[in-house]
């Protein structure tokens, strides 16, 4: 039993409410929810007023009852010792139920019979020699493995409490982050429910949001996210910069946004990071994470020693969870829907698409005012007025270079492409979301959008809910792609095609039974593709979404 179940156990034994009890320690319900789910741990101050409070020592709420039989070492705990194959988490499990057996006696050599025989050992000090072998393993093992239980709890108790992952918002096509100049006519995160990373801070969470390029591709995208994360100039690749035809350099940046990020802190804890993507932002931090962990082969045969720390692996411990919302895993169908449907949503070329989806996504029919930063620096692109036809302007240069733009990356046969580049990373927590703004429809079939969808995705959510066909790569966009948030299928933001993947447990409000590298589906929800960043949305509603899901996370077994 942990801290936190003790805590639960007293507050419901004295009939006490979370609100209740949050009252009489002063602090939030939200802290007694996050002590009683092992969020985190109450302060030395908190752990004296609670054991005032409810008539037990200090040493009852870390140690549990001297006669309890689990207050040291759990049953979950026994294993076999072994060595992670993660550098970043040595683990080491010890099983009492396979106790290694006493040595059987060695026969002695034949000697010459002496005046006084030699006592031999008693069989019982064997026993006992061999059980205080095995207490002392049992305890090595319980201080390393990487679990929520009563040691580790007390050490991090001992060394300034748990480490706080922060929260990296990476937002999709056409967005932006927080403190850029399109900020101050808009909000990305939390749009018409104010400014969300301001919201989340306010509740406890360390939040940052950065800017990428709005129409980059996925791989230019993660490379500028990991020099903004570790305060470093953008560094491309030599061999994809070639291949593409643009600076391999970008921007420097001076300060990183985590500090210490995949550094120690706090009794050796990992300073790690949970990733959250937005729609095209899936891409870019699904991408991020399997470079991290599996590096590029093409890049450090192409500069050696100098190649970028993103390109060189072994960082996969670096990435505690990923969460897409609204991703295009296997891209988007509306991409299919130029060459059938385009005359009849009033869409004509694959420029036109991508700068009204940009358009789209920040929720604005109208042009935005202020300057719109493409940070497309490697192509030369600089800044423009935020203006429907300087957009184009500039995603029709994007476009002519080729195929590292977004544009390419959100087709179903761009997807797969860059799908065969990224791995699931064992030691990472992956969650999904998906949203659905359409129906069955009765008059044509298909799917139509239903009332309150948001107008400008209403021609998009049209167009996908009656495609069918066939794309040049031969990928058959069936009836089940129908379904969509107004811009992306449920089928494709469920989860990436071949990955493993699950629907969340039945418990799914416990937070110990997700395991690392498996896809966590959610249950679709209903909205469009604005409404999980506040667009069009109920404050009240995305608020509540926003903390369980972050509380969740916080709560994972390290």
């Amino acid at each position: 039993m942990t801290i936190g179940m003790r805590i639960a156990a007293l507050r419901k034994e004295h009939g006490l409410s979370q609100e209740a009890f949050a009252e009489q320690v002063g602090v939030s319900r939200q802290a007694v929810s996050k002590w009683e789910s092992d969020a985190s741990v109450p302060e030395v101050d908190k752990l004296a007023q609670i054991s005032t409070l409810f008539g037990v020592s200090i040493d009852y709420l870390i140690k549990g009852a001297p006669d309890d039989p689990v207050s040291l070492f759990e049953p979950e705990q026994a294993a076999v010792p072994q060595m992670s194959a993660d550098a970043g988490d040595f683990q080491i499990d010890v099983s009492a139920d396979e106790q290694p057996p006493a040595p059987e006696p060695v026969p002695e050599p034949a000697r010459a019979p002496l005046e006084k025989p030699v006592k031999k050992p008693k069989k019982n000090v064997k026993k006992w020699i061999a059980l205080l072998v095995v207490l002392c393993l049992l305890i090595t093992g319980t201080v390393l493995q990487v679990r929520y239980d009563l040691i580790r709890e007390a050490w991090w108790v001992l060394n300034g409490g748990k480490v706080q992952y922060p929260y990296v918002l990476v937002h999709g096509l056409g967005g932006w982050g927080s403190g850029d100049g399109i900020n101050q006519t808009a909000q990305y995160w939390g749009a018409d429910t104010g400014d969300l990373v301001e919201y989340l801070t306010g509740e406890g969470y360390t939040v940052v949001a950065p800017s990428v390029g709005p129409v980059s591709s996925a791989w230019d995208r993660a490379c500028e996210l990991y020099a903004q994360l570790t305060g470093t100039t953008v560094d491309y690749g030599a061999a994809h910069a070639a291949q593409h035809n643009h600076a391999r350099f970008g921007r420097s940046y001076t300060e990183p946004l985590v500090a210490n990020w995949g550094g120690r802190a706090r009794g050796f804890q990992r300073v790690k990071i949970n990733l959250v993507g937005h729609s095209f932002g899936g891409a870019t931090v699904r991408l991020l994470t399997s470079l991290l962990a599996f590096g590029s082969e093409a890049e450090q045969a192409a500069t050696g020693k100098e190649t970028s720390g993103l390109f060189t692996g072994g960082k996969g411990s670096w990435v505690n969870s990923v969460t897409t919302l609204c991703a295009p895993h296997n891209g988007s169908s509306l991409t299919c829907v130029l060459g059938s449907l385009g005359g009849i949503v009033g869409i004509s070329d694959p420029t036109q698409l991508l700068a009204s989806l940009c358009f789209a996504l920040a929720g604005a029919a109208t042009p935005l005012a202020g300057t719109y930063d493409f940070m497309l620096d490697q192509f030369g692109i600089s800044q423009t007025a935020g203006t429907v036809d300087s957009l184009r302007q500039a995603v029709a240069m994007l476009t002519a270079q080729g195929n590292d733009h977004a544009g390419y990356d959100l087709s179903p046969d761009g997807a797969k492409a860059l799908n065969d580049t990224i791995q699931t990373v064992k030691g990472v927590y992956y969650f999904s979301y998906s949203y659905c703004t359409t129906r069955q429809g009765k008059l044509l079939g298909g799917q139509v959008p239903v009332t309150g969808t948001l107008p400008v995705l209403l021609p998009f959510a049209t167009a996908m809910g009656m495609y069918r066909g066939t794309t040049t790569g031969g990928i058959e966009i069936t009836a089940d792609w129908q379904p969509n948030d107004g811009l992306v299928s449920v089928v494709s933001a469920q989860y990436p095609t071949g990955a493993p993947h699950s629907a969340v447990p039945e418990q799914a409000d416990d937070a110990r039974a997700y395991q690392k590298g498996v896809w966590y589906v959610e249950e679709t929800l209903p909205g469009d593709h604005g409404t999980v960043i506040g667009l069009n949305a109920d404050t009240e509603a995305t608020h509540a979404f926003w903390n369980a899901h972050l509380s969740l996370v916080d709560a994972l077994r390290r």
